[in-house]
């Protein structure tokens, strides 16, 4: 029996899951799972990719002792990061993380070069400090060593590539999240790069996905003993792998990939690149065949699980459940927080900073676990119907229910939160959204399956879905508003 073999890595940790088609139905297993820890070095926030790479070769190994056949490999991870190698092809520095602070203010000094509606009509994407955009804005203006002497620009995923196959190719839907592809000229846009003082020629074209993009390589499988296999580039970012996922029935539906990130919106045929859509700060992110994900980025989970590694700190340890208990106790409407405030972004005592935002919004902070976990999830509750409210505007269609896969549909409370809040059935599942989506897109490329509606059948007919219907609606509708009044959000009408 052959498999599928997909690399989905994110912000906290990684996985490697084996996939196989039998009588039209889909089979997952995890292969292997590691986290992913940033480190601190030097005065910056870096990725470990090396150690990335070992836990790559650890996956291959395990196949191969279980006797495994790999039929092809696919790699996913998250947006906007990025490695530079030089003439000889070694990689120069560390990856930044995205949440280092180097990028603070570098937006306003790119929009002194490029004002940002030229920005967002060039790339069609969200204005947030982390795009690598201004990334390398930053990088440029320090006179950074992979800015003079980087010779190829490769995203995360591509880089592991690299370290795999030998082989070089960024891939479309990681690139739009850059903020420097242009999807009008379906390639980088050079007055964007010239403007930040970075040479257009470190880019090279990208590819779509389902393409292959390579094998294994014979230097490779010699140091493992293992044999070759054909690697296929997927959507390489972990939503466009998530959204290919959703197990829709309709061309029109409304999407959550939940986890670290919250990610919500529509599909679409072409970007929406309106002065509205620019107003509303939505995204135009590449999708699978001819897509794109018109989006909005929300902070997500990651509050959390930061207020949770902060209570460790302190010695009091609790698990995801036992806040959720925690949560479910506490009194409702408490504080309302807007998750995706400045304070939330870079690491740090997360407790801290929501009772910074408290004070400077004239509310009561939190009291104890269980009220800043309520907070949390309530926020994201409400933020995710207000970028709904915002995708129907958009896409001039109101949706019946809002399909979430990731890990972050295992929060049931947050799920029946979300139901709440957007009055509107919640259709949750599958977990292991951009994994599966990772193989879909393999599958398609094998010619194992047709298109992507046939995997998304598929996908529907393998995995249970949990259904959440709305509850509790006047009272949701009524702190609705005095969230938006809190957090002083644009109304999307």
């Amino acid at each position: 029996m052959t498999h599928v073999l997909a690399f989905d890595l994110g912000a906290s940790s990684g996985r490697a899951m084996l996939g196989r088609l039998v009588d039209g139905k889909i089979e997952i297993e995890e292969l292997h799972r590691f986290s992913n820890d940033p480190v601190q070095a030097g005065g910056r926030l870096h990725w470990d990719i090396l150690r990335l790479l070992h836990e790559l070769k650890q996956s291959l190994l395990k196949a191969k002792h279980r006797g495994v056949v790999i039929d092809s490999i696919g790699i996913d991870t998250w947006g906007v990061d990025f490695g530079m190698l030089d003439r000889s092809g070694e990689l120069l520095g560390n990856p930044i993380h995205y949440r280092d602070p180097h990028t603070n203010g570098k937006m306003e000094s790119v929009f002194e070069k490029v004002p940002a509606e030229e920005v967002f009509a060039r790339t069609g994407i969200q204005f947030m400090s982390i795009n690598t955009l201004y990334q390398l804005a930053s990088l440029s203006d320090a006179g950074s060593v992979l800015v003079r002497e980087g010779r190829e620009f490769l995203m995360i995923p591509a880089l592991l590539r690299y370290y795999l196959t030998g082989e070089k190719h960024n891939e479309f839907s990681l690139a739009t999240t850059t903020q420097m592809f242009n999807p009008l000229s379906g390639d980088w846009d050079g007055r964007l790069l010239e403007a930040i003082g970075v040479d257009p020629a470190l880019f090279a074209p990208v590819v779509q996905p389902g393409t292959r993009v390579g094998r294994l390589s014979s230097a490779l499988c010699e140091e493992l003993g293992i044999e070759s296999a054909p690697v296929i580039a997927v959507a390489e970012h972990d939503t466009g792998s998530a959204v290919a996922a959703v197990p829709a029935k309709e061309q029109a539906f409304a999407y959550l990939s939940c986890g670290t990130w919250s990610l919500i919106g529509t599909e679409v045929a072409e970007p929406v690149l309106t002065e509205r859509a620019r107003e509303l700060n939505f995204t135009n992110e590449g999708g699978v065949y001819g897509t794109y994900r018109l989006l909005k980025n929300i902070m997500g989970l990651w509050i959390l699980q930061e207020c949770r590694r902060a209570w460790e700190r302190e010695g009091h340890s609790y698990s995801f459940p036992e806040l959720v208990q925690l949560a479910s106790a506490a009194e409702p409407f408490a504080a309302f927080i807007d998750v995706d405030d400045e304070l939330f972004l870079q690491p740090g005592d997360m407790a801290a900073q929501i009772r910074a935002y408290c004070a400077r919004t004239g509310q009561k902070a939190p009291e104890g676990p269980g009220a800043y976990v309520r907070a949390i999830l309530e926020g994201l509750a409400f933020k995710y119907r207000h970028a709904l409210e915002q995708t129907e505007e958009l896409a001039g269609v109101q949706f019946g229910g809002l399909h979430m896969v990731g890990g972050g549909i295992q929060n049931t409370l947050l799920c029946q939160w979300t139901a709440n809040a957007i009055g509107k059935t919640v259709w949750a599942g599958p977990t292991e959204g951009s994994a599966i989506g990772n193989m879909l897109v393999q599958w398609i490329t094998n010619g194992d399956l047709k298109d992507i509606w046939e995997a998304r059948r598929a996908v529907s007919e393998s995995f249970p879905v949990t259904v959440y219907e709305p509850g509790e609606r006047e009272s949701w509708n009524s702190a609705y508003d005095t969230f938006k009044a809190k957090t002083g959000l644009i109304d999307s009408i």
